[in-house]
C-alpha cells in the first residue's frame, strides 16, 4: 500500500511564511517584478509552486513565453532562498497526532509512505526535516511541484517512482479539494483531512474525511491499510 501525503495543511500547519517569501523573492530576482503589486487574490491551497508563480506573473504582466523560459530559474532561486529563510525548527507546526500516526504507518507491513505536494522537492524535504518528520519520509517516493505545474500529474509520478504501484493500492491524503481532484485524475482513492482551511462539507468528494490524526488512522484502517 502506497500512502501519498500532502504537506501543508495535512502534515504541517501554518509553516508557509518562509516558503511564500522565498517564492516572492524568486519572482523579483528572476523577473524583476514586485508581487506586492498583484491585483488578483491567488489562493495557494492545493496549487503547485509553479502554478502559483505562473498565476502571479501573468497578473503582473509577464508573458507566458517568458514564464516558460525562466521557470527553472524561478524554481532554483526559490529553493535557494528558502534554504536561507527556513526556520531551523518547525516542530511546533506539526499537525497534532501526526508524530504518533506516521511511525505507526511506517511500521505496518507492506505500507510505503510517500508524498504528493505542490512544494518544489527541495522545499518539501527541508520542511519535513526541520519539522522532525524527515525520518519517516527519507528517500520517500513522491510527486512534487518541481515535477509539474499540474497537480493532477503528480500521483502518477509518485506511483512510478515507488515502483509502478497499482492504483488500487494507492491512497492520497490531503486537506484540499485539489488533493481530491488529483487523486481522482489518476483513478485513486483519497482520504481528506480537515486540518487545513477546508471543512468537511467542502471535502465531500473524498472516499473518507477525517477531522484529526486519530480519525485518519481509523479511516485508513477501514480502507485496508
Amino acid at each position: 500500500m502506497l500512502l501519498l501525503f500532502d504537506i501543508d495543511g495535512t502534515l504541517l500547519d501554518s509553516a508557509t511564511d518562509a516558503h511564500r517569501l522565498a517564492l516572492n523573492s524568486a519572482l523579483k530576482e528572476v523577473h524583476g517584478v514586485d508581487p506586492a503589486g498583484l491585483r488578483a487574490k491567488i489562493g495557494p491551497a492545493g496549487r503547485t509552486d509553479g502554478e502559483i508563480a505562473r498565476l502571479m506573473l501573468l497578473d503582473l504582466g509577464v508573458s507566458a513565453v517568458r514564464i516558460d523560459e525562466r521557470a527553472d530559474a524561478v524554481r532554483e532561486t526559490c529553493c535557494r532562498v528558502y534554504a536561507q529563510l527556513c526556520p531551523s525548527d518547525l516542530s511546533a507546526h506539526v499537525v497534532p497526532g501526526m508524530r504518533s500516526l506516521l511511525p505507526w504507518l511506517f511500521g505496518r507491513d507492506g505500507v510505503t509512505l510517500g508524498l504528493v505536494t505542490g512544494n518544489f522537492e527541495p522545499v518539501a524535504r527541508l520542511k519535513l526535516l526541520r519539522a522532525g518528520l524527515g525520518e519517516w519520509f527519507r528517500g520517500a517516493p513522491g510527486g512534487f511541484g518541481s515535477d509539474s505545474e499540474d497537480r493532477a500529474a503528480l500521483p502518477a509520478i509518485a506511483r512510478r517512482r515507488a515502483g509502478h504501484v497499482a492504483r488500487k493500492e494507492t491512497i492520497v491524503i490531503g486537506d484540499t479539494p485539489r488533493d481530491i481532484a488529483c487523486a481522482r485524475a489518476d483513478g485513486l482513492r483519497c482520504v481528506a483531512v480537515t486540518t487545513g482551511c477546508f471543512g468537511t462539507e467542502e471535502l465531500t468528494g473524498a472516499d473518507a474525511v477525517a477531522t484529526d490524526a486519530a480519525e485518519l488512522r481509523m479511516k485508513l484502517e477501514e480502507l485496508g491499510v
